[in-house]
């Protein structure tokens, strides 16, 4: 069975942040269609029912139970396998796909944007990644993911916070679904990778083991064993931006956590490498939209009862 280094399945889930991920449930009675369309990410969770996939959903794990009721997974299955109660499905948006309903059935549907800082891991996955059996795999997220979807009457008031609150459930159901897939021998060899270039994959992992050090171009060129002219095309060409961009894009990531976690501004600006909390700030705003003691304010608002 292929099986993934927690080191590496750890940096990739840390690096997928969201800035939308609205919850919606769909009833579906028999023959009809829930289209997916093309740039649109979306993560669906099977809740009732039965659907199927067209084109048909190729790409997945099945999961079967031996004598000792241990959870298998297989990386081949039927290209028309239905999916069922308790399997989730997650779309990139890289081809459009329609799910139909061969029953009275009931779906749960993330409408998913990634964050600028996740778009070169989330590259990194196929598209469409299945996975059959899903609840029994991550249940707290099944069960999690079950019970989202509006349940308020139509045209009541939004409650304070239901957006970062709706983002952060999604989150965690999407990050499951992507643990379920790679841990369970879905993954192909050699993933995850964020640029399939093992020489770039340095570099990578290296910001994000070290996003407060005072990377330049020449350094992070030497941490790739290439010239400086040669790495910043390369890193550009593969990751899609240049590699100050990137290490910004970690920065401010990596604040976002710190700052959840408690730290003060100046601590979180300190350990980041930035010469002053000014600059930092002034950094964490043009990529949030916000100062940074704003977005830890806005972390903790409550939700009334």
């Amino acid at each position: 069975m292929q099986t993934t280094a927690p080191s590496a399945l750890a940096r990739v889930l840390d690096g997928v942040d969201l800035t939308v991920g609205v919850a919606r449930r769909v009833t579906m009675r028999i023959g009809e269609r829930l289209s997916l369309p093309v740039g649109a990410a979306a993560l669906v969770y099977i809740a009732e029912g039965t659907v199927h996939g067209h084109p048909p959903l190729n790409t997945g794990c099945r999961l079967d139970v031996d004598r000792a009721s241990t959870l298998i997974a297989v990386d081949e299955r039927p290209a028309d396998t239905a999916l069922t109660l308790g399997d989730a499905f997650l779309t990139l948006g890289r081809t459009a796909f329609s799910l139909q309903a061969s029953e009275q059935s009931d779906v749960v549907v993330f409408d998913l944007e990634f964050s600028p800082v996740a778009e070169s891991l989330v590259a990194a996955l196929p598209d469409p990644v299945t996975v059959i059996a899903f609840d029994a795999l991550e249940p707290a997220a099944a069960a999690l993911a079950g019970s989202m979807g509006p349940t308020d009457p139509p045209g009541s008031p939004a409650r304070q916070g239901d957006p970062l609150i709706c983002r952060m459930m999604a989150k965690t159901v999407l990050l499951s679904v992507i643990r379920a897939w790679a841990a369970n021998g879905c993954a192909p060899e050699g993933w995850p990778t964020a640029s399939r270039d093992p020489f770039l994959d340095r570099v990578v992992e290296a910001i994000h083991d070290q996003p407060g050090r005072e990377w330049t171009v020449e350094s992070l060129a030497s941490v790739g064993a290439m010239s400086r002219s040669a790495f910043a095309e390369r890193f550009r060409l593969a990751i899609g931006r240049s590699p100050a961009d990137y290490v910004t894009e970690v920065r401010i990531d990596a604040a976002k956590g710190m700052l959840a976690a408690g730290r003060t501004v100046s601590e979180t600006s300190r350990e980041l490498g930035y010469a002053s909390d000014e600059g930092f700030s002034r950094a964490f705003r043009r990529r949030t939209g916000m100062t940074p003691s704003a977005w830890r304010a806005s972390q903790r608002t409550p939700v009334p009862a």
